[in-house]
């Protein structure tokens, strides 16, 4: 199975990317998306985290309440490994479960925010794609989401591994700043098409590797 870990940091534009992989032919493996599900109501999350930080980490709707574990993570860092702790292994197993749905041949994509903090992650793909822009840039885009402040972005910004790390760890880097839709939809359509190994010539400008 060709398989391709996508990450980069939040406001990065690494959804917009998944999307594009999914449209060239790629198989979508989202694990945020696998998170939210496993802590909505009746989630297999939603116990353990009860049981963890309390049943005030729970909404009276019965889902976890986002705001609270925010707050919660961003004022003890130990926190934030029992969170993982509960969560990482439950998105493993249904990210495998969701990979396997693929089509024969067909390349998976596992998007997943913190590959650069995950070492399991790294060995379990056979490519890194980061895309990366300016953290100011992130914070912009975030702050610009209902819900978000600049500053709350820039708590989760400080949080997450650095572009450098996450550039070390790339295969290829696409820099998704400052260039259109168009420029970057070319952009993933020609490393797409590299890695699956039908085309000749390398990924341009403001991609790398691959």
């Amino acid at each position: 199975m060709n398989s391709l870990g996508l990450t980069g940091g939040i406001g990065s534009g690494k959804s917009t990317v998944a999307r594009m992989l999914v449209e060239c032919g790629a198989h979508l493996v989202d694990t945020d998306a696998i998170a939210r599900a496993l802590t909505l109501p009746g989630g297999a999350a939603i116990a353990p985290i009860a049981a963890a930080f309390g049943a005030d980490a729970i909404g009276a709707d019965g889902a976890l309440d986002r705001e609270r574990m925010r707050s919660i993570v961003f004022a003890d860092a130990s926190a934030r490994k029992r969170l993982e702790a509960i969560l990482h292994p439950l998105i493993g197993q249904q990210a495998a479960a969701d990979a396997a749905k693929a089509s024969t041949g067909q390349p998976v994509v596992f998007d997943v925010p913190l590959l650069a903090e995950s070492r399991h992650w790294r060995q379990r793909v056979q490519r890194i794609l980061v895309v990366d822009c300016s953290e100011a840039t992130q914070a912009e885009r975030v702050a610009a989401r209902p819900g978000w402040t600049l500053e709350a972005a820039h708590q989760v910004i400080a949080q997450q591994a650095s572009r450098e790390v996450r550039r070390a760890i790339a295969d290829a880097v696409i820099h998704n700043e400052g260039f259109s839709l168009e420029v970057l939809a070319d952009e993933v359509r020609q490393l797409y098409r590299h890695w699956v190994g039908r085309a000749t010539a390398g990924a341009s400008g403001r991609a790398e590797g691959l």
